[in-house]
């Protein structure tokens, strides 16, 4: 089963202007019932978990994942649901936080760049090294107060975020060059839906564990915030680590268009399992005769 919509329409490569007020939050749903939905969703995992295993077997590429957005958009569920089913052996997923005193005290990218994936491995980072132009330019203190940065790097911001851009840019060049793969979703939510997930939080007890006072005051700062990703995605979006905007007002939809996207990339990886050498072969074929013989016993 194919999704009937373009990848393209939620592509970003840099070579046009994103706008963060034009890409959707909701579009028409790719699923006709439930049922249509899980039998896709079914569908994607094996062949995920087909493709992935090809992967860890070549052992030549690796692949980065990052999940961006905001509060509520459903970066977790959308992993867990992505993911499920897939050969835990060759995923590696790093949810990152605040920065620790020990992060505090390297560069901005040492955390990040300890958990950069293994080759044969999918790694995923939920939240990551973008943070460090998302939040803090929201919230500039952090980088005049508590990155301990010497003080003539911090005397014009505009510089720095621009540095920083050009950072986050040549890494993922670097990573390219080294065989990493690179895809960047943002999982894009409109405010009304997640105001209704954050209420749900509350309402649910099951899920005041997931709420922090701290969301809501964030929310003050929501046009802010969608400056900051649209500048970030105009700044960072390359052919070789495109960003992907992904409508997340239907959790539904959001994971399929993730799934095909992935899927997408992984088909078109030059991967093969390792060939056996016909001296490899009779080896193999003596070990067949091994195991009858010992089942004979």
């Amino acid at each position: 089963m194919k999704l009937k919509i373009d990848l393209a329409d939620f592509e970003h490569t840099g070579e046009k202007e994103f706008n963060v007020s034009d890409a959707p939050t909701k579009i028409k749903d790719l699923y006709e019932e439930d049922a249509d939905y899980e039998a896709r969703m079914a569908e994607f995992r094996e062949e995920l978990d087909a493709l992935q295993t090809k992967m860890y077997a070549h052992s030549r590429y690796g692949l980065l994942m990052i999940f961006q957005a905001l509060d509520a958009a459903g970066k977790d569920g959308t992993i867990k649901h992505v993911m499920s089913g897939v050969n835990p052996f060759g995923i590696r997923i790093h949810n990152f936080k605040r920065p620790s005193l020990e992060e505090l005290d390297h560069d901005y990218l040492w955390r990040t760049n300890l958990r950069l994936p293994e080759r044969g491995t999918i790694t995923i980072f939920n939240r990551s090294y973008y943070e460090e132009v998302l939040v803090t330019k929201v919230h500039p203190a952090i980088i005049t107060q508590s990155q301990r940065l010497p003080e003539e790097l911090t005397d014009d911001l505009d510089t720095l975020w621009k540095h920083r851009y050009k950072d986050l840019v040549n890494l993922e060049k670097y990573l390219h060059r080294n065989g990493i793969v690179v895809l960047k979703f943002f999982l894009n939510v409109s405010k009304k839906e997640q105001g209704e997930r954050l209420i749900a939080r509350i309402e649910d007890p099951t899920k005041n564990w997931k709420f922090e006072e701290a969301d809501v005051k964030e929310r003050e700062h929501w046009h802010d915030y969608q400056k900051a990703y649209e500048a970030a995605i105009n700044a960072t979006a390359r052919p070789r680590a495109p960003w992907y905007v992904v409508p997340a007002d239907d959790k539904k939809n959001m994971r399929l268009i993730v799934s095909q996207i992935l899927l997408t990339k992984l088909r078109e990886l030059k991967m093969e399992f390792p060939p056996a050498d016909a001296e490899r072969q009779k080896e193999l074929k003596k070990l067949i005769a091994i195991i009858r013989k010992q089942d004979e016993k």
